[in-house]
């Protein structure tokens, strides 16, 4: 069975997937090797179909906690922090030796709110991810549980999952939990509840559905929920499914109707120009010729120093700045990849010059076409 919003997942080309911590540590009795291992054979055969993907994964503080042989979650942070040192090491080990059977490189990303909520973090990050995808090299992420604090930390990775796919404009991303789906009402105390094929992620009315978490996980259906609206605001479709269900990805893969599927209101590309466009004030202007302006417009390309005619305005990298032609008509909005006065310096010239005139190079392109709308 499938449906015509299942089926356009099947052209969906960059998945997250997030994995929870019950379903990671059989309920807090350690790491299942066993459902790791199917995870990673069914993520591998994602990725030979053509699909890009990251895994965010939870379950270094409950693997730490089954080391230390803790029945119940502690609430000190430092405590947490001690237990995701110790049980981070186990997952990582884990599934870089399940990914490396198979042939496939991982790479181990450690995020907090913090390094989102900044500008250069943020566009850091962008490149590292976008990199290890160009390489065909699966990510692996959790937070960074060891040094995060009250203040910065996302609270559940349900969070992070949707953040990372809001970072690296993922077409879906995938909840893995122990529960079947999204229900009208909590099915643990109403044998009559119902589960939700396909909603809405907006729809009001499905934060009042959700339910609370257990004992090893921050989180429950309410963090879900949150996280799908997050992941909606981006374009991004997200599917909650239970990860005990057999190969249940590759089912995903092939629209078969399993779990809920929350729907965004836009696609990526609408939701990512609404963003970029309606929702951030430009904080600069780049001037740029004749042939930049045609690049952008018609060819899809970056932005590239040597098209840059003038800088204007006192901006940081990472911030929104309008591309504007020499009449003064307004091109594209982007994030721009060097701050104002270096930007200045490189205006005019080859991408090659960079590192000559900078004393380093991030980037060849001052905007890059991934973090741009052409208006």
């Amino acid at each position: 069975m499938t449906s015509s919003n299942r089926e356009k997942l099947k052209s969906a080309r960059r998945w997250v997937v997030k994995i929870g911590s019950a379903l990671l540590t059989a309920n807090g009795k350690g790491l299942d090797q066993v459902a790791m291992a199917a995870w990673v054979g069914q993520m591998v055969a994602l990725q030979q179909q053509g699909i890009e993907l990251v895994l965010v994964s939870s379950g270094a503080v409950a693997e730490g906690m089954v080391r230390m042989g803790l029945s119940r979650r502690p609430d000190a942070v430092h405590e947490l922090q001690a237990c995701a040192a110790i049980g981070q090491m186990g997952l990582v080990q884990a599934y870089e030796s399940y990914f490396r059977e198979h042939g496939v490189k991982t790479a181990q990303i450690l995020l907090t709110h913090d390094d989102l909520s900044d500008r250069k973090r943020y566009l850091n990050a962008r490149n590292t991810l976008r990199t290890l995808l160009d390489w065909n090299v699966l990510a692996v992420i959790n937070e960074n549980d060891t040094v995060a604090t009250d203040e910065i930390r996302f609270g559940d990775n349900d969070t992070l999952a949707a953040l990372v796919a809001n970072l690296v404009e993922a077409d879906a991303l995938v909840i893995l939990t122990d529960q079947e789906g999204m229900f009208d009402r909590d099915p643990r105390h109403d044998p009559t509840a119902q589960l939700l094929p396909e909603v809405q992620a907006m729809d009001e009315r499905l934060l009042a559905m959700a339910g609370g978490g257990g004992l090893l996980g921050r989180g429950g259906m309410i963090t879900k929920v949150r996280a799908a609206r997050l992941a909606a605001r981006s374009g991004c479709a997200t599917i909650i499914a239970s990860g005990q269900g057999e190969n249940v990805l590759v089912r995903l893969s092939n629209a078969e109707v399993l779990g809920t599927l929350l729907l965004p209101e836009q696609d990526r590309l609408a939701a990512r120009k609404q963003w970029l466009a309606g929702h951030l004030q430009m904080a600069g202007k780049l001037v740029i010729d004749a042939g930049a302006a045609r690049a952008l417009r018609q060819g899809g390309r970056s932005l590239l120093p040597v098209g840059v005619k003038a800088v204007e305005g006192n901006f940081s990298r990472g911030e929104v700045v309008a591309c504007v032609d020499e009449q003064g008509r307004q091109v594209a909005v982007g994030l721009v990849n060097y701050p104002a006065d270096e930007a200045r310096k490189i205006a005019g010239q080859a991408s090659e010059k960079i590192e000559n005139l900078l004393g380093y190079v991030d980037d060849a392109e001052l905007v890059h076409r991934d973090n741009m709308v052409v208006v």
